[in-house]
């Protein structure tokens, strides 16, 4: 299972969100870049990071956080938030995000999305799905809601050619109660073809044991990191234990 550490941005800074409340955040250092240094000095590789002034605003906006991470570190970043157009795909990508994530676009224009996986690859597109607790599908920055089926969605989703999903329960994000485990039980066992990252809840090294057994492909880690919950030495030594045991496979 791979490790992804969360980085989201508010006015250029690293924050974190509860329950995706624009409201309530967290401000934890005014630099990412720092930020950055610091998960790839710790061995973190995958970058998860989220331009909420972008998903606020159905733009990109913080591209140029963007641009200064990709330069000055070699993590492997995938960046969402605001992407809504096929500039806004490009300016991710020419920025040196390596995989564009996109969400409400999905939803409210499916046939751009369709478009993108044709041109630039299932592998270079991650479908970001957040649900809140009456299993609807949360767009625009989880400030509106849509009547669209999750279930379905999902499906419907799959059969266009996407391959790689994280999914993220609304009510668990940025509270560190615990994933949605029993969720992700039934996305797995349904959609067995598809790439699927957990997020939101995560609190502990248990938690991370328990989604590496439910067959998660990856997992987003944000504010247990940031509030010392999970420490980044943790993580580098759980990567080698299963590196190692993965070899002797």
């Amino acid at each position: 299972m791979n490790i992804i550490a969360a980085i989201d941005i508010i006015d250029g800074k690293c924050v974190r969100l509860i329950q995706g409340d624009y409201n309530k955040k967290k401000i934890y250092n005014n630099d990412p870049l720092d930020v950055a240094f610091l998960l790839e000095d710790n061995g973190i590789s995958r970058l998860h990071l989220v331009d909420l002034d972008g998903a606020k605003k159905g733009k990109v906006v913080h591209w140029k956080v963007l641009e200064k991470i990709a330069t000055y570190t070699h993590l492997i970043i995938d960046f969402g938030g605001g992407i809504h157009t096929d500039n806004d795909v490009r300016l991710v990508f020419d920025s040196g995000g390596y995989i564009a994530t996109v969400g409400s676009i999905a939803v409210q224009n499916p046939f751009l999305l369709k478009k993108w996986i044709h041109i630039y690859g299932e592998n270079k597109i991650l479908l970001g799905v957040d649900v809140k607790k009456n299993n609807k599908i949360a767009i625009n920055g989880w400030t509106k809601v849509s009547e669209i089926s999750f279930w379905d969605f999902l499906k419907e989703k799959s059969s266009h050619g996407i391959k790689k999903i994280f999914c993220t329960d609304i009510s668990k994000d940025g509270v560190l109660s615990g994933p949605s485990f029993s969720l992700y039980k039934k996305i797995i066992q349904k959609f067995p073809n598809i790439e699927f990252i957990a997020s939101g809840g995560i609190r502990n090294m248990e938690d991370i044991n328990q989604l590496s057994d439910l067959g998660c492909y990856g997992a987003i880690i944000g504010k247990a990191i940031y509030e010392n919950k999970i420490s980044l030495s943790e993580l580098m030594n759980w990567k080698k234990k299963n590196n190692q045991k993965n070899k002797k496979c």
